[in-house]
């Protein structure tokens, strides 16, 4: 039988090589990201990230490469991939599709897929630009109203395992990268850890079966549903209290203060 984690280092071995096919000489070089290079590759909810450096990133697109990779297998539709250019790597932007955090983990545990090794000349954002980045991230994916409701009345939440997953560890993560006041990439093992440890910290029977599902225990409608209805509202409540004051400290856009705030009052209200 093949070995999981070898298996998802294949699919991103064969990205790298058709990228490098569809990019030609833009392509500086193909690297693995995610816990597949820093560790904890969990089957059942990791993603295959790979990222690319290029020469330049005007006018490049790789959607029709990632489209017909991710149609080859269920295992290769775990695939996403990160582009910038390197000059603006050096320089701390994203001129492609490459968020901070992820700068961060391919300047911190990338591992060279092919092509050149340039992973010392990528810039390491700061904390500050870090929390923004999350932040805005958390309102743009987390705060929908689509997505509250789900938190109230489950569905997709019982089925997918992915989802189910990231929606409980997400909070977690950043707020566990908050503590972090160099900036670095944390992982979901450490944020798990952490969190737990915490004497004040709500939903942690919630966190911790969303560790076992990580690690390959089957969802159950059942088990997940009062685990969720307990505990994931006052989650995200105490996730976004710690937000809101570390926004609040750290002068962030009044907009982003005020959509985390209404975001808790949404919550509140049920």
């Amino acid at each position: 039988m093949t070995n999981p984690e070898a298996a998802a280092r294949e699919v991103a071995a064969e990205a790298a090589r058709a990228y490098r096919e569809a990019l030609g000489e833009r392509l500086i070089g193909a690297y693995l990201l995610g816990s597949l290079s820093y560790g904890g590759y969990a089957p059942a909810a990791s993603d295959i990230d790979v990222a690319l450096v290029l020469t330049d990133a005007e006018g490049v697109s790789i959607a029709d490469t990632t489209t017909a990779l991710q149609e080859r297998s269920p295992l290769h539709r775990k695939l996403s991939v990160f582009w910038a250019s390197l000059p603006a790597l050096r320089e701390g932007r994203d001129d492609g599709r490459f968020p901070a955090l992820d700068r961060l983990q391919l300047a911190d545990h990338g591992v060279v897929l092919l092509g050149s090794d340039v992973l010392a000349e990528i810039a390491r954002p700061a904390a500050p630009e870090l929390l923004l980045e999350s932040a805005s991230f958390a309102i743009a994916v987390l705060a929908t109203p689509e997505v509250t409701a789900e938190f109230r009345s489950p569905r997709r939440l019982l089925v997918d395992t992915v989802w189910f997953t990231k929606a409980v560890l997400f909070p977690v993560r950043f707020l566990y990268s908050g503590t972090l006041a160099t900036g670095r990439a944390a992982n979901n093992d450490e944020a798990i850890e952490w969190y737990l440890s915490q004497a004040d910290a709500p939903a942690k029977s919630l966190v911790r079966l969303a560790l076992r599902v990580r690690e390959g225990h089957p969802l159950d409608a059942d088990e997940l549903r009062p685990e969720l209805a307990a505990g994931l509202v006052p989650l995200y409540r105490y996730y976004i209290e710690d937000q809101l004051r570390r926004l609040k400290d750290t002068g962030a856009p009044e907009d982003l203060v005020s959509a985390f705030a209404d975001w808790d009052t949404r919550l509140a209200a049920g």
